[in-house]
């Protein structure tokens, strides 16, 4: 399965004009996005409001994730304070999967903000946790927390934009993108031995684990003839004909 590593932001002092922090807002985001990366099968790591820029970067590269992603909101320069709208999704030049997921949140989020011609992607050698980490990354600020229309778009939008970057990140990833749904224990009923817990929900996809007969599991999910699963803190697709909802 593929595994991301969430950074929301750690500025606890970038306020917003209506209230709050970026760092409150973009947490907030990412506790919105996590129920959608889990009914994706998609796992994730995730950074926490007592670290930095920096030491998320290093916890990105302490393991191999598929893709690196920051969560900001922007704020204009001096002088223009409030006067500016927008969403930039940056990434590193050259990297082309770190294009290929920007350009896919990108599209996406014009779908849902309301000045779609004010959302673009940009290149940058200047970011931190775009040029240090190890993994494709894509660095969002999604919009200008001092200027009140994008404030109050954030604000009052989080499940939508948490909806809207899980979307993307399923077709960036191929995985079909599933509603949240509670989850249901089950039981692995096989005749003969283990059931293969897979990587995406294809025959052909790696093998990540097996599960033996009479083995409990979590059923998160379900497209087509699939279940997603969790085993033992393992997220995986398993065939749903070979598992007994309990």
């Amino acid at each position: 399965m593929p595994i991301i590593y969430l950074s929301p932001s750690t500025q606890e002092n970038n306020l917003y004009v209506s209230g709050g922090t970026e760092e409150e807002w973009m947490n907030r985001l990412a506790d919105a996005m996590e129920p959608y990366l889990t009914a994706a099968g998609i796992r994730f790591s995730r950074n926490t409001p007592d670290m930095t820029a920096l030491s998320s970067i290093r916890a990105s590269n302490a393991s191999n994730y598929d893709l690196h992603l920051a969560l900001h909101s922007n704020a204009a320069p001096e002088g223009l304070y409030g006067q500016i709208r927008g969403v930039i999704v940056f990434y590193y030049p050259g990297s082309t999967k770190g294009k290929q997921a920007a350009d896919l949140i990108a599209n996406g989020l014009k779908t849902i903000y309301p000045l779609p011609n004010k959302v673009r992607t940009e290149s940058t050698n200047s970011i931190g946790e775009v040029r240090r980490v190890r993994a494709p990354a894509v660095f969002l600020e999604l919009g200008y927390h001092d200027n009140p229309d994008d404030a109050a778009w954030i604000k009052g939008n989080l499940d939508a934009i948490a909806r809207n970057l899980v979307l993307s990140l399923t077709e960036f990833f191929g995985l079909p993108f599933l509603e949240p749904q509670p989850p249901r224990p089950a039981m692995v009923d096989v005749n003969w031995g283990y059931l293969n817990l897979r990587d995406k929900p294809s025959t052909t996809a790696a093998i990540l684990a097996k599960a033996y007969d009479g083995t409990r599991l979590t059923v998160l999910n379900q497209w087509e003839d699939w279940y997603v699963v969790r085993l033992d803190g393992l997220v995986a697709w398993a065939s749903s004909r070979y598992i007994t909802l309990l």
